[in-house]
């Protein structure tokens, strides 16, 4: 059954007959499952809390989930914040009986298609641009399905954009797309809602646009927190949006999030295989490593950052590069943050390129496809979807994600090695029928921004104090952990 199915799920399935249950979630992880030992049995839940809420389970922490969090910014499946709670694992599904889990496999493992697609020999550009728009058209039209209209999350970016001009191929009628805006960002690179308005007038589509400001972010704040269940240094913007869709009376939304893992649309898909390659050929000649270790212990000390030590021997690998690229603290950080003895047991054989290989797998030797597996299967794994999820569960929000579709990923996967023939997403920017304009296309890359430390620095300390995600990793935690 598990592989008929498409797109987001997590469920268990329970056999009166059998006396037994049957749980599974989706191949990328999309919908959470986490369970829990109590005295009467296993319980289940879609959220962390719900499983607190029972108060059959402990609160101990889990020490390795929480350094996770600490260094990354959000806690790596399987672990929670919790040590007696876990997650079903992306692509797994199991068995239960007695109240026991009593077998448990990977049916799906989503990153065996980067691992296929290094022995691939693609096709030429022609038939890789018809055959990705053709599995794009598929992915969005299966995620159209729904007795309700559809909006779309509609930002600047190429991302949503697309989709938006894909559903409208598809059928999609009185089409609205919902834009966030903040004044912080007002003429600005980072407001991203002229150009939204543009690619809404290009497709000829209802565009709202949602402002958000500090007084309303700080009054959200206990409601944010609640809803975030387990602590993560992102999902704002998506609360937002999503608030902003249900205001709308929508109740289904498209999502362009997966498109930069899918098609190579971070910067670093070409500055870390460049940076591992020099180091490698650096690091031979006699003196560098030891000029190295002095200049990244400085970096450290003028930045506070003290990731920058660790620098020289991260950047050996291309799983050490990403580590160094999306860490947040430094290992020495963490008994500052967790207390000295705990961050001790955390750590224990502690290595960036370990524990990334860890989350994702063995690696293909290509090096874009080996950064397109770990971004799968770690930042958008453990960060923006899980965020996505409680974001918009919070406002009764379905949010669907065609970019991020276990089907879509085996229709291209042995397209895959092309893909850096099309810089900045031109395959996805190409695949509507009316391709984006040429301005959304080489607009620089921006992100999903939101001005937090503008509205949260005097909280830091004194006046002018400066916040940064490390400062809103501190406050997510703080908030949690006493309760929002």
């Amino acid at each position: 059954m598990l592989l008929k199915l498409r797109g987001m799920f997590a469920f268990v399935i329970w056999d009166q007959m059998a006396q037994r249950a049957f749980a599974a979630r989706d191949p990328y992880g999309i919908k959470p499952l986490y369970y829990a030992y109590s005295g009467q049995g296993l319980l289940l839940g879609s959220q962390v809390k719900a499983l607190l809420a029972t108060g059959a389970v402990s609160r101990e922490p889990d020490l390795q989930g929480q350094a996770g969090f600490w260094l990354l910014g959000s806690v790596p499946e399987p672990r929670t914040w919790y040590r007696d709670i876990r997650a079903l694992p992306s692509g797994h599904c199991m068995w239960i009986e007695q109240g026991r889990i009593t077998s448990s496999r990977q049916y799906w493992d989503i990153g065996d298609a980067w691992r296929m697609s290094d022995v691939s020999t693609p096709p030429d550009d022609g038939e890789v641009r018809d055959r990705v728009r053709d599995a794009l058209r598929d992915s969005v039209a299966h995620h159209l399905v729904a007795d309700v209209p559809v909006g779309v999350f509609l930002s600047g970016g190429i991302d949503s954009g697309a989709l938006a001009g894909l559903m409208l191929d598809a059928g999609s009628r009185d089409l609205e797309g919902i834009t966030i805006a903040y004044d912080e960002y007002l003429g600005s690179s980072q407001d991203e809602s002229p150009v939204a308005a543009r690619i809404a007038a290009f497709y000829g589509i209802r565009h709202h646009v949602r402002r958000v400001r500090r007084e309303e972010f700080l009054a959200d704040l206990p409601r944010i927190f609640n809803a975030m269940d387990q602590p993560s240094i992102d999902g704002i913007n998506t609360w937002y949006a999503s608030k902003a869709v249900a205001e709308r009376g929508i109740k289904v939304v498209v999502s362009g999030v997966g498109g930069d893992e899918l098609f190579q649309g971070y910067d670093s898909f070409r500055k870390l295989p460049q940076l591992v390659s020099r180091w490698r050929q650096g690091s031979r000649i006699p003196g560098v490593s030891a000029t190295a270790r002095v200049a990244f212990g400085l970096q450290a000390r003028l930045s506070g950052k003290s990731r920058w030590r660790h620098a020289p021997d991260w950047a050996s690998t291309l799983p050490g590069a990403w580590w160094l690229r999306r860490s947040l603290h430094g290992p020495e950080d963490l008994a500052a943050l967790m207390g000295k003895e705990e961050a001790e047991f955390a750590l224990i054989g502690f290595n960036a390129d370990a524990w990334t290989r860890q989350m994702s797998g063995p690696l293909p030797i290509d090096a874009r496809l080996a950064l397109g597996q770990i971004e799968s299967t770690t930042y958008l794994r453990n960060q923006l979807l899980r965020d996505g999820d409680w974001a918009s569960m919070d406002h009764s929000v379905e949010l669907r994600t065609p970019l991020v579709d276990a089907r879509l990923l085996a229709d291209v996967q042995a397209l895959m090695p092309a893909f850096h023939h099309f810089p900045g997403k031109r395959l996805l920017a190409e695949a509507p029928l009316r391709p984006l304009p040429r301005e959304v296309i080489e607009r620089e890359k921006t992100g999903f921004g939101i001005p937090i430390g503008r509205w949260l620095a005097g909280r830091v300390g004194e006046a002018g104090a400066t916040f940064d995600g490390r400062s809103w990793a501190r406050e997510v935690v703080a908030a949690i952990d006493h309760g929002a």
